[in-house]
């Protein structure tokens, strides 16, 4: 199978040490030819993960896009979501016929609030049946130090999706699969925005005691979202048979990609959304913190994404539409998290 990646940012970079580590010859698009020069001579990104050296013979870089989908059999979309439409949309609408795509964006595109799968379907009638998405619990950092990390990747095709995910596996990587592209997108979009939320409460000085209760009932409220949309396995806790430590267990896809996820994503310093949030925290403006970060928070757009988009689902959000009103509204986060409390009491 031939992998391109569309996307050079920190995920993008991981994704390529992955795939390259275990022998793979990727196609990788990357607007700036100026880093391509770089990485061609230096061996390694100059603006993320720079300490992730590539074997470059195993790399086709191109400012192309069209280019890297033509020579791919599969393609990885590691764009961040506010983009992926102004690049995808420069290509013919027939470009994705017979491929595969593996979304990696983690996030709503804001311009259409809708998931990945959905705009393809809308825009280049691509099927579902091929469509994949790949989550956490994962940060770029760890998978370019090579610290064991986890990814989950679904897909509504179980035999391709294992097929796929095999190509991610390494010493460094352990992988995961399951079928529910919905639940997954959504808990990962979900989870950006509770780490907002954990990075406000941080800047604000609240306690470890207080952001326990606060990411344990984020947690409640992303089943209440999910649920609504009638994901069923959305449930740590579920698996009632007893191992010995030196057997393999069944899989509780559950316990990584939601409950994982969300508290890696809260509490891990490497996390854009804990950082963005915390600034908000300290008092900064979203503009503020945005020029000063340098990088993309998703959860900031996802925040009002999924307001929207729970106004025809009504699930019950406080929490989500508490960070909402924060980042779009002007509420002071004092006065938000005040009101937070009151729903935790």
């Amino acid at each position: 199978m031939r992998f391109g990646i569309l996307g050079s940012g920190s995920w993008g970079t991981a994704i390529a040490k992955i795939l390259t580590d275990n022998g793979n010859t990727i196609s990788w698009w990357n607007r700036s030819d100026k880093a391509i020069q770089h990485i061609q001579a230096r061996r390694h990104n100059p603006h993320y993960l720079s300490h992730a050296y590539f074997d470059t013979t195993k790399l086709k870089l191109t400012q192309d896009v069209a280019e890297v989908i033509t020579h791919s059999d599969c393609i990885v979309i590691a764009i961040p979501s506010a983009y992926v439409t102004s690049t995808l949309l420069s290509v013919d609408k027939n470009i994705f016929k017979g491929k595969k795509i593996v979304s990696a964006i983690k996030g709503i595109l804001p311009d259409q609030n809708v998931l990945l799968n959905d705009f393809l379907k809308t825009e280049f009638d691509f099927p579902v049946e091929d469509y994949f998405a790949v989550l956490g619990p994962c940060h770029a950092e760890e998978v370019a130090s090579e610290k064991l990390s986890y990814l989950t990747f679904s897909g509504m095709d179980e035999a391709v999706t294992a097929q796929i995910a095999a190509h991610f596996r390494t010493p460094y990587i352990n992988t995961i699969t399951n079928n529910d592209i919905y639940g997954v997108q959504y808990a990962a979009v979900l989870k950006n925005i509770y780490a907002l939320g954990a990075g406000i409460a941080h800047g604000l000085d609240y306690g470890d005691n207080f952001l326990s209760v606060l990411i344990a009932n984020s947690a409640d409220e992303m089943a209440i979202f999910l649920r609504s949309l009638g994901v069923q396995n959305i449930q740590v806790g579920t698996i009632d048979h007893i191992k010995h430590l030196h057997q393999k267990s069944q899989t509780n896809y559950a316990a990584s990609v939601y409950l994982g996820d969300l508290l890696v994503t809260c509490y891990s310093l490497y996390s854009r959304n804990r950082t963005f949030g915390n600034m908000i925290g300290k008092g900064y403006s979203v503009k503020a913190a945005q020029i000063e970060m340098s990088m993309v928070a998703e959860g900031y757009n996802a925040s009002k994404c999924m307001y929207l988009i729970n106004q025809k689902i009504q699930a019950n959000m406080p929490i989500a539409e508490t960070i909402y009103k924060i980042l779009w509204e002007n509420l002071p986060a004092v006065e938000g998290f005040e009101r937070i409390e009151k729903t935790l009491e």
